[in-house]
C-alpha cells in the first residue's frame, strides 16, 4: 500500500494523484486528501483515508464505493457544484474557447425516469443489479435512492423477468422507464425467445401489471400503451426511445431553449426524438422536425394530432449524420435547434455555420464533443453569453449544457428580443 496526496477531482470523479512522476486515479477519492491505495496500473483501490478533506460527506446509499453509478456522493454540496462546473470550464479551455458559463442548474427533481439493470445468472440463481465501477462483477440492488418513486417496483420487475429467462443463462439487460401508463420494459441481450419463453414473459408482465413489454423493441406484451408528458402533451412513447434522464432536467433545458427562441417565427428541431423542443416551441413557432427514428417522428407526428392551438410541426425522418441539412435548406429558418447523440453534430455544424441562420441553440450531452461543435459555429461567426450547464445526473460526472449562438450582427437584436 502507498500513501497517496490527491492534487484534485478528474473528470470522471476520481480522485487524481502523482506517484513516481505518473498520474494515479483513485475513485472515491477527494481533492486535498492524503489516502492510503494500493496500485495497479495507473489506477489504485482507496484501502484508508489518512487525511480526509474537510468537504468529504458521509454518502446517502450503503452500495456507494461498491456500486458503481455514482462517483461523488461524499462531496460537500458547495464543492460538487464547483466540480461539475468546472468540467465545462476544463473542456472549454482546453479546446481554446472562451465562452462564459453560468450558474449550474439542478434538475434532479424527483429523480431518474429511466435505469437500466444488468441480470446475471450464476449457480441456479438470478442476481440483478448494477456494476461495480470499472469492473464486470455485479453488485446486488434492492433500491437505489437516485430513481424516482414511480421506479420503486423496477428491481423487482427486472429481477422476475430475468427470472423468466434463467435456463439460457445468458446476460441480460432490462432497461425500464416510468411513463404516465406505468412501466416500460425492453430485454437486451436475450435475442429471439421461444414460444415457451414468450409465454412466461407474457405471465411476468401480466402479473406486474406493466405497461408494455419488448425484447430488443419487438412487442412481447402490451397492456397500456405507454405515453410521456411533454410541455403537456401526452406524447406516445417508442420502445428504446431517447428521454432526458429526468423530467426536471427535460423542462429546464426547454425552458432555455424556450426563452433563446423567442420570437422566432420558423424554427428547425434537428435531432428532435418525440418532441421535447419541439412540441412547446410549436406553442408560438412553426416547426420543422427531424430525426433519424422513424418511430420517434410517428410519436411525435401522433402527438400533434392530439394537441390543440399548436403551430405548424412538420415531421421528417432523416439521418442527420449521413444527410444532414444544407445551408441552403436552413436558410429559411429563423432559429435551429439541434440536440445531437454524445457523438455531437459536427457535419451539421458546418452546414449550420454555412446557412448563417441568425440563432443556433445548441443542447448537449458531452462537453467535449460540443466543444468541438461550438468551435465550428465559432469559426463560422457565432458566439454565445449564455451558456448553462444543467445537472440531471446527480452524483456523477454527466451534465447537459445550452448554449445560445448569435452571428455578431444578431447579438444586439437578439437580446432585445429577449429582454422584451
Amino acid at each position: 500500500m502507498k500513501q497517496l496526496l490527491i492534487d484534485r477531482l478528474g473528470s470522471r470523479g476520481e480522485g487524481i494523484a502523482t506517484c513516481e512522476g505518473r498520474r494515479v486515479f483513485v475513485p472515491y477519492a477527494l481533492a486535498g486528501e492524503t489516502v492510503g491505495a494500493e496500485i495497479d496500473g495507473d489506477h489504485a483501490r482507496l484501502v484508508k483515508l489518512v487525511t480526509p478533506s474537510p468537504d468529504r460527506i458521509a454518502p446517502m446509499c450503503d452500495h456507494f464505493g461498491d456500486c458503481g453509478g455514482c462517483a461523488v456522493q461524499t462531496l460537500r454540496s458547495e464543492a460538487y457544484i464547483g466540480w461539475k462546473r468546472s468540467l465545462v470550464e476544463t473542456a472549454l479551455r482546453n479546446a481554446g474557447l472562451d465562452f462564459p458559463v453560468g450558474p449550474l442548474i439542478d434538475a434532479h427533481g424527483a429523480g431518474r425516469r429511466r435505469v437500466t439493470f444488468h441480470a446475471r445468472f450464476e449457480q441456479e440463481e438470478t442476481r440483478v443489479g448494477f456494476m461495480a465501477a470499472r469492473s464486470h462483477r455485479l453488485i446486488e440492488i434492492e433500491a437505489c435512492p437516485l430513481l424516482t418513486p414511480e421506479l420503486a417496483g423496477a428491481p423487482v420487475a427486472a429481477r422476475i423477468l430475468a427470472a423468466a429467462l434463467a435456463t439460457r443463462g445468458k446476460p441480460l439487460d432490462i432497461a425500464i422507464t416510468a411513463t404516465l401508463d406505468g412501466l416500460d420494459v425492453d430485454l437486451r441481450g436475450a435475442g429471439p425467445l421461444t414460444d415457451a419463453e414468450s409465454a412466461a414473459l407474457v405471465a411476468a408482465a401480466k402479473t406486474l401489471d406493466l405497461a408494455r413489454l419488448t425484447n430488443h423493441g419487438r412487442l412481447v406484451a402490451l397492456g397500456r400503451m405507454p405515453c410521456v408528458d411533454v410541455g403537456g402533451i401526452r406524447t406516445p412513447l417508442p420502445p428504446g426511445a431517447f428521454l432526458q434522464a429526468t423530467q426536471a432536467g427535460e423542462a429546464a433545458i426547454a425552458l432555455r431553449v424556450l426563452a433563446g427562441a423567442k420570437g422566432a417565427k420558423r424554427v428547425a428541431d434537428l435531432f428532435c426524438g418525440v418532441g421535447a423542443f419541439a412540441l412547446r416551441l410549436a406553442e408560438f413557432s412553426a416547426v420543422s422536425a427531424y430525426d433519424s427514428s422513424a418511430p420517434a417522428i410517428d410519436a411525435l407526428q401522433t402527438a400533434v394530432r392530439g394537441a390543440r392551438g399548436l403551430r405548424p410541426v412538420q415531421a421528417e425522418s432523416r439521418d442527420l449524420f449521413e444527410r444532414p441539412l444544407t445551408a441552403k435548406e436552413l436558410a429559411g429558418f429563423d432559429c435551429v435547434v439541434f440536440d445531437p447523440p454524445r457523438a455531437g453534430a459536427a457535419a451539421q455544424a458546418a452546414e449550420l455555420a454555412k446557412a448563417g441562420v441568425p440563432l443556433v441553440i445548441a443542447v448537449s450531452c458531452n462537453a467535449q464533443s460540443f466543444c468541438r461543435d461550438a468551435a465550428i459555429l465559432r469559426d463560422g461567426g457565432y458566439s454565445t453569453d449564455e451558456l448553462t450547464p444543467i445537472d440531471q445526473f446527480r452524483f456523477s460526472p454527466h451534465l447537459e449544457i445550452v448554449a445560445i449562438f448569435r452571428r455578431a450582427n444578431e447579438k444586439k437584436s437578439g437580446r432585445r428580443r429577449l429582454l422584451g
